[in-house]
């Protein structure tokens, strides 16, 4: 029983945490390459992204497959058992909240199939690796 509630103790803080980095890197890349509207205005956001150059969308991208990497890596980190199972469930999750936000957001059909094929699941899979050794 131990081993469970520290397995999904592990899933929640390596979401948690993965969705902290994610909040982070996001808000700072707009920083770095600035838009003309409220970065915490979803709406007005919506608005501006399909107007954007491809350096506004490095961060975003890097936001979601950092949090990934690193909430997957802190899972299978904490993680009594299945430690790759948990690192990709991690993954899994950050990929369905990432399918909702691209069906939601509009941005560009380049930066969605990127996204949604190399920011999530591959980094959940890679941050599992770097835990467990077994390549």
């Amino acid at each position: 029983m131990k081993s469970v509630l520290r397995n999904i103790f592990a899933i929640i803080v390596g979401f948690i945490i993965g969705s902290i980095v994610n909040y982070h890197l996001f808000h700072y890349g707009f920083t770095v390459f600035p838009v003309d509207a409220d970065i915490n205005d979803m709406e007005a956001l919506a608005k501006v992204f399909p107007t954007l150059s491809l350096k506004h969308y490095i961060f975003p991208f890097l936001a979601h497959a950092l949090g990934t990497l690193i909430g997957a890596s802190l899972a299978a980190l904490i993680a009594a058992s299945n430690k790759m199972k948990l690192a990709m469930g991690v993954g899994l999750a950050f990929l369905i909240v990432g399918i909702i936000a691209a069906i939601i957001i509009p941005t560009p059909l380049w930066y969605k199939i990127l996204d949604i094929s190399l920011g999530y699941i591959p980094m959940a899979w890679i941050g599992g690796k770097l835990i467990t050794r077994k390549w």
